[in-house]
């Protein structure tokens, strides 16, 4: 299985990097550069990633087995949640989206329904004050836009 955990480490290297350029394109902010900008986050991310994807490949797990079971669907349903998070960031905006990836990825690890939307919505709601008052980062209001909050 370390063979598995090397390729697995490979292709994550080659996304942090895709990741880590793609953020640095992001446009700059209004009003010149600042010290946080939109491209902060992702640039963190994509090295938190790829330091992690550079461990798995020194030191890959021995007697792990990639789980074909119902795990492995449960895997496969949380990346389909979360590229569905990222098409619809735009659209629907942080909160919505938000709520809904974080409400369906609670729900589908056993929470009842309406704490997993409950949960989501909360999540969504602080993450996004902290962002735009806290961190003074805008992150898109989508179908909410009519709230306006500055």
């Amino acid at each position: 299985m370390t063979y598995n955990d090397r390729t697995f480490g490979i292709l994550m290297i080659v996304l942090a990097v895709a990741y880590g350029w793609g953020a640095t394109q992001l446009p700059a902010p209004f009003g010149g550069s600042e010290a946080v900008g939109p491209e902060t986050f992702p640039l963190l991310l994509s090295v938190v990633l790829g330091l992690s994807s550079l461990y798995m490949i020194v030191r890959p797990d021995p007697d792990n087995a990639w789980p074909w079971s119902r795990t492995g669907v449960e895997l496969v349903v949380a990346v389909v949640i979360l590229v569905l998070y990222a098409a619809l960031l735009q659209p629907l905006g942080f909160i919505l989206s938000t709520t809904l990836a974080v409400g369906t990825l609670c729900w589908r690890m056993g929470s009842a329904p309406v704490r997993a939307y409950l949960t989501g919505a909360a999540s969504g709601v602080v993450v996004f004050l902290v962002f735009n008052f806290a961190l003074d980062l805008a992150l898109p209001l989508g179908l909410l836009s009519f709230l306006e909050v500055s």
